[in-house]
């Protein structure tokens, strides 16, 4: 089974920071293989060249598949776009992607930090 994971709990994990992650979040990464969307890299390298993260999402990518064989969904994307035009609870592009991503493979479980997914999709973990 898979899991999917958002950007900021991609970041906790890169940065070793493991009293962020819930017990309920690192039982869902000890049972489940982690797949992130294609958008987490891009939301990635974007705080990355804002100067809010210090490593590049290749780098935080090369390390993670590295250590807990986090992978990229490989859903075309143009299913995920359209997918993603359902997702009409926000206005922010990176979340309507990721969830879209999550909920078109099959319901997946979504861990995320970000109450307004918590609140929209039924499959978040946190």
């Amino acid at each position: 089974m898979r899991a999917y994971l958002d950007t900021q709990v991609v970041v906790r994990l890169a940065q070793g920071d493991l009293k962020k992650i819930t017990r309920t979040a690192q039982k869902a990464i000890e049972r489940y293989d982690l797949f992130v969307s294609p958008m987490v890299h891009l939301e990635l390298q974007y705080l990355f060249e804002t100067g809010r993260i210090t490593a590049s999402a290749e780098t935080i990518f090369t390390h993670l598949d590295s250590t807990i064989g986090l992978s990229h969904c490989l859903i075309p994307f143009a299913e995920i776009a359209r997918a993603a035009c359902h997702e009409t609870w926000t206005r922010d592009a990176f979340d309507r992607m990721i969830v879209a991503q999550a909920r078109h493979a099959a319901n997946a479980p979504l861990l995320t930090t970000d109450e307004h997914i918590q609140a929209h999709y039924d499959k978040a973990v946190w």
